[in-house]
């Protein structure tokens, strides 16, 4: 067979193909995406870490702050408390000194009662001797000099219409005694107490604006004009807004002038219930006759008003002049000694009953015999 032939016959050669290259640029671009997306979420994350930390600390300052009110609070409290456990100790003994007395008034109307035998003297002594000891209680434990006076004065009176002449020493001493009396400026306490309340009601309508802390930075009690819309005053318009945000972020203060504290609405509430309080103390004072316990009082509220409240406002100006006028009264004058007449006669007492005792023995001893 020829070669020819059998060459024919083969399969016709395959070229070979290219291989292609992988495109990696896919592969890139998901890599930047991913990328970016982890700075953003990293950024955010940190935004938040430091909004988180921020409101951490305002939490923690507005705890402290809240604290110290606390502390502030209890403590006035605590005083004011005591200062009222006081008053209610003094209060219960005036109050069993009272009943002790009406006591002992009962039982002499008792003993008046039960005295039917007794001529017309007797029963006017007796009658001078209730004036006289109802006279004793009201200067002792009310200080009331008018009601004292009057009732030495009907005592006087009684004993001039009885008979008795062994009364010349009781109705010498009442004269004295009354002259005392006399002599003595009466204390208006109900003047002095209507004018306490008068003050206390004052405060209560009292406003923000007379207190120290409508004078800080950032509290405006005028309003400002409106600017013109005009394009000419926008530089103008703008200086001006930089400037009182300026005054809102800087406050300049002289070292060498005192620098009041300024208040918060809170404290200003507690300032004035504090106020409010020395007041009432001051009135307790006066309807026990108190004069140190009055004296502080006044002192500390005329203190506080000038140091808490502003001295230009006419409320305040007014309430200040209302304090020093009451600051001056004296509410407790030095009274008088009026129990010398109330012995004496008590001596006169026992001895006409001794006197009609005897005779009365005599008698029976007689007709015994």
């Amino acid at each position: 067979m020829p070669v020819t032939e059998t060459t024919k016959q083969l399969p016709a050669p395959v070229e070979p193909t290219q291989a292609r290259k992988p495109r990696l640029w896919p592969i890139w671009l998901v890599t930047v995406i991913a990328l970016i997306l982890v700075i953003a979420l990293a950024f955010w994350n940190w935004q938040q870490w430091h909004t988180q930390k921020a409101g951490l600390q305002a939490i923690q300052d507005l705890r402290a702050d809240t604290a110290q009110l606390e502390d502030l609070y209890g403590s006035r409290g605590g005083e004011q408390n005591l200062r009222l456990q006081a008053l209610e100790s003094k209060l219960s003994e005036q109050r069993e000194l009272i009943a002790t007395q009406q006591r002992q008034i009962d039982h002499n109307a008792r003993a008046l009662l039960e005295a039917g035998n007794r001529t017309r003297t007797d029963w006017l002594l007796a009658e001078a001797e209730y004036l006289l000891r109802v006279g004793n209680q009201r200067l002792m434990i009310e200080k009331d000099i008018r009601g004292a006076l009057s009732a030495l004065e009907s005592a006087d009176e009684v004993l001039a219409e009885s008979d008795d002449i062994g009364v010349y020493p009781v109705r010498q001493q009442l004269a004295k005694e009354i002259l005392s009396l006399r002599s003595i400026q009466g204390v208006d306490r109900t003047g002095l107490y209507l004018k306490l309340e008068a003050a206390i009601a004052s405060i209560n309508e009292l406003t923000d604006q007379a207190l120290v802390h409508d004078q800080a930075p950032g509290f405006d009690m005028t309003e400002n004009p409106a600017a013109p819309e005009d394009g000419s005053n926008r530089f103008v318009r703008g200086w001006n807004r930089f400037l009182a945000t300026l005054k809102e972020v800087v406050v300049v203060r002289r070292m060498d002038e005192p620098v009041k504290p300024l208040l918060s609405p809170d404290q200003s509430a507690w300032a004035r219930l504090n106020l409010q309080l020395m007041l009432e103390e001051a009135e307790m004072a006066v309807l026990r006759g108190n004069q140190p316990l009055y004296e502080r009082a006044l002192n500390k509220a005329r203190t506080t008003v000038s140091e808490w409240y502003d001295a230009t406002n006419p409320a305040i100006r007014g309430l200040s002049d209302t304090l020093s006028d009451l600051a001056d009264k004296n509410v407790d004058p030095d009274l008088p000694d009026i129990s010398e007449s109330l012995n004496l006669l008590k001596e006169r007492l026992a001895g006409r009953l001794g006197a009609d005792s005897e005779p009365s023995a005599s008698a029976n001893g007689g007709s015994d015999s």
